[in-house]
């Protein structure tokens, strides 16, 4: 990243860094109860794979919930749909934290999913539309608040977890409620959309071959990636502080990756390649934590960090720039096919890390990757409009090889 792009990222109206904020928080909610599934596992008289539904109602929502995120904003306007999100996640988490069985908790992580869902698709096109220094520095700085708040959860989630697994949620519910204000002091309001979104505009956007290429893609490697986040912390066998402190060393990974690596890498190499390389590596990382004792599994978690981070960025950027849909209505589609992967991994990885053996999961992961590598392979000529992006990146830098 050269030292003008850094600093047109740090220039900001305060209304960007508002919406990062409350960006920070609602990523923290992911990696949130990391740390704490096995103590709510154990307050709750329920098993891992039970607990790990937490993550499954939480992404099912989010995904489905994605559909409608551009129709509500196309009638209410961007704001208001940011505001109506970060209060049902500032209602659902706080009712999270009442939970008496891990029934009720589950249904109001859905709940939280909905509103989840309502903010993060509308905060990544405001972000886009009101930052200054062009498209690539807003998703850059969308991939910080990410990368931040998945290095921040867990260990959030450490320090009031070993007061009480319930602590957690509140404290959610207070950091949302401040990203609540904040944003209705700071963000003026957004004009609505001319051309109202249907509920068919991401489905139909996904007919793109590129952005259904991409969809697919991150589908099989965010199983990966949440087979990590969701069914480690149960062979760790660490207490809430340990859990915290390995996922806060690979969120920084995370959020390294996604600021300085993806951007250097894709002038260098072009964004296909990037992935190629990521989900490589990734498959490798997966490969050696199935095999390695419990320092191993430590550094390979935290290494992992740096492929799920320049995933994240190259990926949420192609899905923008791939297809001529409007950026609201693809990010709906994208997101709607991937975070289907967030659903499926948490419970399927863990109830075969329990009936089966604790590396298959990761094994199951690693394939994931390689079948993600041969759909982005097989279809690689949809990607070619992303010679374009990468012809932008090369301009700001060094040049992409052949």
């Amino acid at each position: 990243m050269s030292a003008q792009s850094g600093a047109s990222i740090l220039r900001q109206p305060m209304s960007v860094w508002a919406t990062a904020f409350a960006a920070v928080v609602a990523f923290m909610g992911i990696g949130l109860v990391d740390p704490i599934l096995p103590s709510i596992a154990q307050g709750l008289h329920a098993g891992p794979s039970q607990v790990s539904l937490l993550f499954t109602s939480y992404f099912l929502v989010t995904a489905v919930a994605m559909l409608v995120t551009g129709w509500v904003s196309s009638r209410i306007g961007g704001k208001r749909t940011l505001l109506l999100g970060l209060a049902l996640v500032v209602v659902f988490a706080a009712l999270a934290g009442t939970s008496g069985s891990v029934g009720e908790l589950i249904g109001f992580r859905a709940g939280w999913g909905l509103g989840n869902a309502l903010f993060v698709a509308t905060a990544l096109a405001v972000i886009v539309g009101a930052a200054s220094g062009g498209a690539e520095s807003a998703i850059i700085l969308y991939e910080a608040a990410l990368g931040l708040g998945l290095s921040m959860g867990p260990l959030v989630g450490a320090i009031l977890g070993d007061w009480s697994w319930r602590a957690p949620f509140f404290g959610t519910a207070t950091l949302m409620a401040v990203g609540f204000v904040l944003i209705a002091t700071l963000l003026r309001n957004t004009p609505k959309p001319a051309v109202r979104t249907r509920l068919s505009d991401p489905l139909r956007a996904l007919a793109h071959g590129g952005l259904s290429t991409t969809a697919f893609t991150a589908l099989f490697y965010n199983f990966a990636f949440f087979t990590i986040l969701a069914f480690t912390p149960f062979i760790l066998g660490m207490s809430p502080y340990g859990i915290g402190a390995v996922f806060f060393g690979w969120g920084v990974c995370v959020a390294l990756a996604s600021v300085f690596g993806a951007p250097a890498l894709q002038r260098r190499f072009g964004s296909v390649k990037v992935l190629h390389l990521s989900l490589a590596v990734l498959a490798v990382l997966q490969v050696g934590i199935a095999l390695s004792g419990h320092i191993g599994i430590i550094v390979f978690v935290v290494l992992a960090g740096i492929p799920i981070g320049l995933n994240n960025t190259v990926f949420t950027e192609a899905a923008m720039e791939v297809s001529d849909a409007p950026r609201p209505v693809a990010s709906a589609g994208y997101n709607f096919v991937r975070w289907m992967g967030g659903a499926l991994a948490p419970y399927i990885a863990t109830k075969l890390g329990e009936d089966v053996a604790p590396a298959v999961p990761y094994f199951l992961g690693a394939f994931c990757c390689l079948v993600g590598m041969a759909v982005l392979y097989g279809r690689r000529h949809h990607m070619r409009s992303l010679e374009r992006v990468d012809a932008d990146h090369a301009a700001h830098g060094a040049p992409v090889t052949a």
